[in-house]
This record gives structure tokens, C-alpha cells and sequence, in this order.
């Protein structure tokens, strides 16, 4: 498949997802001032991490990166009734297993709630509030997973946009839940647990009549034996560990961050929402867009046609990620304080938001660039490779968490709390939440540079002319975009006295001229928009 398809269908998929993500940052903006930073929050975040974990896995992750490239091998190979009898025997294997999953979640959900929030435990309100709530967001499991089935079946018929657009609902929900009917709720944040479940079987109704105008739509039936369903089930044991490291990394973070000072949880929350935009639009949509190509392209056995597809990715992904993370260090302080310190969210509140904000977006281009390295090995079904990988980076995060902690509480704890109980002591310190987001930004790092070693070493990737040049111009965009960026923050320092329309205004300035800023270098050294195209 050439370029220009991938380019289309990264228009398309990236489209939709930057409204899913723009309304998003709503849903967390309605949140944060309903709520505020709370005990209540915190036990939200937990409950939905879980499931919200599920849904990156499979709807990003180890069953697209699974199921993607046997449906495409059977779609190229076989008739539209072997793809239709495989669609319904994935989707009854798929929704049994996933059905005692969500029944398993629902009776043990203290269990659940004790092992992602031990730190709750000696709370009992707390832990019952998160026990509830993991009983209402359990289900979204089994939904999401069957839209997740219904959206790979999609992206592999080019139809990218319908299966982006599904997140809309999450968010749309969340946002009713929090402005208008957490207040009429004895307690208020449990509206927030039913817009989640409400959302979840909303988001799979919205992908059948797509579903269908395919044929694809049959009744499900049990294919635990079927040769393609176990040869993705085989796929899917190692993936669902490989290529979600990023998210196994935040899901053993909750457990950590239970530990640490009320409030913790949802800092680090809201620090991932800025990272949303740009890795949601440009890294996971990249991901999603260049997998069925580079199945095809191993289907047959076009080598070249492959490190193309690959390397154009590369380069659209750090042409985006970089600037990017610039621009979230030299801006979290504005964007935090104007999208949130409102309502019940408070200056302290911002600013520990701010301070992981910067940390996390250190790792942006570790992130995406990971997004866009594991397709090259799902499509060619190598899921021991990004195993070893996703074992070396969870195994240093959670070094790096324990060693980040202890430095960062050795210079902030004042000196009486060093004379008590090491875990009274760091639940007392605010601030080290950021050693969660330090640690994880580090085991990107990690994770990218081992799969991009091994990755050469298979020799399917060779580099295309013209990398020179474009690392060229993009160090000189972005140095034009700091330094209007530095400008600005100059010209304006202070931000949380000023009214809210004026916080806004003078934040839509610096994101208008930095983005006019890089784009402008970039085309002043030679970049076209069909470079686009052509990478």
C-alpha cells in the first residue's frame, strides 16, 4: 500500500480522534471543577483506570495488534464467508471468556479495589466508594472489547473514522454524569460510574450498522478450536503484556500512588490528559493506520514496500512528538491553570498537576515512537520480541518509582516526618506523585530503544535518504517555536490571578504562535506538504 492510503486514512483516523480527545479534555475540565482533587476523585480514577486500562489494551493494543494481521491474511487469501465465519467465531470466543471476566470482576471487586489501592484500605469510606464504583466500570470490559473486535474489522476495510469517532460517546457521557447529574446523587461522584457503564454499551451499538453495511454482522458462536481464533489467542497471550507497557506502567502506578498524600491520583490523572492530544491523534492513529499495511506488505512478502511504510511512520511521528513535548514543559503552568484552576480545583492543586504534566511529557516522543515500532513486529505475528522489551521497562519503571520517591521525599520531607514510619511519612509529603511520572517517562525511553535494537537486528527496516535533512529542519522549527514560547512566557508570567477569558485568550496566543512559529520554519527550510505524502 502506498503512502498517500496511509496518509488518507491517518487524516481520517486522527480527525476523529481529535474530537474524542478535545472532548476529553472537557470531561476532565467538568471534572475537576465539580469534584475538585478529593478522596472521591481519587477512588474514580482508580475504579476507571482499570477498566480504561482494558479498553488502551484491546482497542489500542495487544487484540488489534492480534487480530488485525490474521484478518487481513485471511481477507487477502480467503472468501468474504471465511472472513464473515471468523468475525462470528472471534466474537462468541471473545465475549465468553470476556462475560466470566466481567462476572469474576463484579463478586471479587473488594479484591480488586484492595490490590490497585492498598493505600485505601485503612480507609474504609474510601475503599467502599472504590469498591462501588469498580463494580459499575467492570462491565465496560466486555463492551469495549467487542467494540474493539468491530473497530479492527473496520480499519482493515479502510474505514478508520467510525471506530475514532466511538470514544466521543465515552466522553459525552462523562460530561452529563458530571455537570448534570452528579448533583442530584446522594453521592455524586457514583454518576460518574454509571456514565461509564451507559457508555460502553452505547459505543458498541454505534459501530454495528457499520458493521453490517460490510457483512460482518453475524450471530456470535463459541471457536476456541477454530484454527484462525487460536492462532490470534496465541498472538494475544504475549501482546497483552507487549504492547501496552505505558499502560501496565500507569495501571502498577495506581497501586504506588494509593500509598502517597490524598489528592496523588488525581494530579497524576490529569497530567495524562494533556499527553492524550497528541499521542491519541498522531502516535496511537499512526499505530492503528500503518498496521494493516505493513500486514500486507509481509502478507507479500514486499520487503521494500514494509521499510517504507515503516520509516515514513518514523518521520511523521517525530515531526509531530517533538515539538510537541516541547511545548507541554514550557506550557503546562498556562494550560494547567487556565483548563483547570476553577471550581474546586485549587492553585496547590494546579501546580502539583503542572509539575508531572513536565515530567510526563519528557517521554512524549518514547511514547508515540513505541506506537508506531510494535506494529512492524505484530504484523510479521514476532510477539516475543516486544515481550522482552515490555519486561526490561516495567521491571525499571517500578525500580525507578521506588528510587525517584525516596529522593524525592529525602529533599522535601520535613525533618520530623524522616523520624516516622516510612509509609505514614510519604502519605504526608505532597509532591511525590512526580516520581511516578519521571519513572515512566524513563522506561519509554527504555522500552523504544530495545525494541529499535532489535528491530534493526531482524533487518527489516533500512533507512530511506533524506533523514539528515530532516532531523535539520526539524531542530530549526523547533528552536523557532521555544524561543517565540520563551517570549511569551515573558510577557506574560502570571497566570492564576487573572481572570478566566483572559487566561484563555492569552493561552490560544502562545499555542497559535508557537504552532504558526514551527510551521512556518519548516516550510521556510524546504518542507512541503507533500513530503507528507512522500516520507
Amino acid at each position: 500500500m502506498k503512502s498517500p492510503s496511509m496518509f488518507r486514512g491517518l487524516l481520517s483516523f486522527s480527525g476523529m480522534t481529535m474530537v474524542s480527545r478535545v472532548l476529553g479534555l472537557l470531561r476532565d475540565i467538568s471534572m475537576s471543577h465539580v469534584f475538585g482533587a478529593s478522596a472521591a476523585t481519587d477512588a474514580f480514577v482508580i475504579a476507571f483506570r482499570i477498566p480504561n486500562f482494558m479498553r488502551r489494551l484491546f482497542a489500542e493494543g495487544s487484540f488489534s495488534t492480534a487480530f488485525v494481521p490474521v484478518f487481513t491474511e485471511v481477507k487477502e487469501t480467503g472468501s468474504h464467508e471465511d472472513l464473515k465465519r471468523l468475525m462470528s467465531r472471534v466474537s462468541g470466543t471473545l465475549g465468553g471468556v470476556l462475560l466470566v471476566v466481567t462476572a469474576l470482576g463484579l463478586i471479587f471487586a473488594p479484591q480488586v479495589a484492595g490490590i490497585f489501592a492498598p493505600g485505601a484500605l485503612d480507609q474504609p469510606h474510601k475503599f467502599d466508594l472504590t469498591t462501588n464504583l469498580v463494580r459499575l466500570t467492570f462491565p465496560f470490559i466486555l463492551f469495549v472489547s467487542l467494540t474493539a473486535l468491530a473497530g479492527g474489522a473496520l480499519n482493515s476495510f479502510h474505514r478508520f473514522a467510525l471506530p475514532a469517532l466511538a470514544p466521543v460517546i465515552l466522553n459525552l457521557c462523562m460530561i452529563v454524569g458530571a455537570v448534570w447529574v452528579a448533583p442530584h446523587l446522594g453521592t455524586p461522584i457514583m454518576a460518574m460510574g454509571w456514565a461509564v457503564l451507559l457508555a460502553g454499551v452505547l459505543q458498541l451499538l454505534f459501530l454495528l450498522p457499520a458493521l453490517r453495511g460490510i457483512d460482518l454482522l453475524g450471530l456470535p458462536r463459541w471457536g476456541w478450536n477454530h484454527p484462525p481464533v487460536r492462532r490470534i489467542m496465541r498472538l494475544m497471550v504475549p501482546t497483552l503484556f507487549g504492547s501496552s507497557v505505558a499502560q501496565l506502567n500507569l495501571l502498577l502506578d495506581t497501586a504506588v500512588i494509593s500509598l502517597l498524600i490524598t489528592g496523588s491520583q488525581t494530579w497524576l490523572w490529569q497530567s495524562t490528559r494533556f499527553l492524550e492530544l497528541p499521542l491519541g491523534v498522531f502516535g496511537v492513529a499512526l499505530g492503528t493506520v500503518i498496521l494493516p499495511a505493513l500486514s500486507r506488505h509481509h502478507v507479500g512478502t514486499d520487503r521494500a514496500g514494509f521499510s517504507r511504510s515503516l520509516d515514513w511512520g518514523l518521520r511523521l511521528t517525530l515531526l509531530i512528538s517533538l515539538p510537541a513535548m516541547l511545548a507541554l514543559v514550557l506550557l503546562a503552568g498556562p494550560l494547567v491553570v487556565t483548563l483547570f484552576q476553577n471550581g474546586h480545583y485549587t492553585a496547590f492543586d494546579a501546580r502539583m498537576t503542572v509539575w508531572s504534566t513536565r515530567a510526563l511529557s519528557a517521554g512524549l516522543p518514547a511514547y508515540a515512537l513505541v506506537k508506531v515500532l510494535l506494529p512492524a513486529f505484530y504484523a510479521r505475528q514476532d510477539t516475543r520480541t516486544p515481550v522482552k522489551a515490555g519486561v526490561v521497562a516495567l521491571i525499571a519503571n517500578m525500580l525507578c518509582n521506588g528510587i525517584f520517591i525516596v529522593l524525592l521525599f529525602e529533599l522535601w520531607a520535613p525533618p520530623a516526618l524522616k523520624q516516622v514510619g516510612w509509609l505514614e511519612a510519604i502519605a504526608q509529603v505532597p509532591g511525590l506523585h512526580v516520581a511516578l511520572a519521571i519513572a515512566s517517562s524513563l522506561s519509554s525511553y527504555l522500552n523504544f530503544v530495545l525494541l529499535w535494537h532489535w528491530l534493526k537486528r531482524a533487518g527489516v527496516y533500512r533507512r530511506e535518504p533524506g533523514w539528515a535533512r530532516h532531523w535539520l529542519r526539524l531542530a530549526m522549527a523547533c528552536a523557532a517555536m521555544v524561543a517565540v514560547l520563551l517570549l511569551g512566557r515573558w510577557w506574560w508570567p502570571e497566570w492564576g490571578g487573572l481572570p478566566v477569558l483572559t487566561r484563555i485568550w492569552h493561552l490560544a496566543v502562545l499555542v497559535l504562535a508557537g504552532a504558526a512559529t514551527y510551521v512556518g520554519a519548516l516550510l521556510a527550510g524546504g518542507f512541503r506538504l507533500r513530503d507528507l505524502r512522500g516520507m
